[in-house]
């Protein structure tokens, strides 16, 4: 059994996000192919387009955010809400513009080691709509 006590907070590269985001590695499984991370959302705070080859699982465990499949509508969740993205499913999410939001969130890396693959940023009509 190994206990993860000391966490360090890294703030999301403005490459990849757009406003205050802040991740904290709760742990690893499976020799750090499985990730698992506490993220957190200022307001207007969200990711750019992003792809994981395995999928993601978020959980979202405070406030209300945004998430939205590539052609589909952007919809809300909330505390308490659970978003399973498939393998290779573009996406982005983060929180509203008015509202923080935190979650965790689990991937898997593929056999390059990588959990995802960054596309664009979000537009400002895409964040908007």
């Amino acid at each position: 059994m190994h206990i993860n006590g000391s966490h360090q907070a890294r703030h999301g590269d403005a490459e990849h996000f757009s406003g205050d985001v802040w991740m904290d590695s709760l742990g690893y499984l499976d020799d750090n192919r499985i990730t698992m991370l506490s993220v957190h959302f200022s307001p207007g705070a969200h990711t750019a387009w992003h792809q994981h080859p395995r999928g993601q699982m978020l959980h979202v465990t405070e406030g209300v955010g945004l998430v939205q499949r590539r052609g589909e509508a952007v919809q809300t969740i909330r505390a308490g809400d659970t978003v399973i993205t498939p393998a290779e499913e573009w996406h982005w999410h983060g929180a509203t513009a008015a509202t923080t939001m935190a979650m965790i969130s689990v991937q898997a890396a593929d056999t390059r080691d990588h959990v995802v693959y960054w596309g664009e940023p979000v537009s400002d009509q895409e964040y908007h709509t």
